[in-house]
């Protein structure tokens, strides 16, 4: 398992606010955070590096976290990264659906501050 300080981390999501708590929280621990607005931008982050896992917001407008994550898929220099769906959805049934779609981990907003890096871990134990 890395050590925080290696993560280097892509959040994605449409609301820059969420984006800035999870950025903070993240290079708080000395990951490094790269971030994208919507899923081309995403895409554009990736072709630049790979990250150790990404955090995307399921709904969004261009390009939802499930279309994202298809077109991550279907790449065979992306497949293997871990993704892990940050999202407002939150009932059970919302956290099934995700991760039979494919996601790595569910995490629910809002983002619990104080948990977040535990989570990540968690779910990166799983899956790394």
């Amino acid at each position: 398992m890395l050590q925080i300080s290696d993560w280097d981390v892509i959040v994605v999501d449409d609301e820059q606010d969420n984006i800035g708590v999870v950025e903070l929280v993240l290079q708080f621990n000395d990951a490094r955070v790269r971030s994208a607005t919507s899923g081309p931008a995403c895409l554009q982050l990736l072709e630049e590096s790979a990250p150790t896992f990404l955090l995307v917001d399921i709904q969004m407008p261009e390009m939802s976290g499930y279309q994202l994550l298809q077109k991550i898929r279907a790449n065979p220099a992306w497949n293997g990264i871990p993704v892990i769906a940050l999202t407002a959805h939150a009932r059970p049934e919302d956290q099934d659906e995700i991760l039979s779609a494919g996601f790595d981990g569910y995490i629910s907003k809002p983002v619990t501050v104080m948990t977040l890096v535990d989570e990540l871990m968690s779910i990166l134990a799983g899956v790394m």
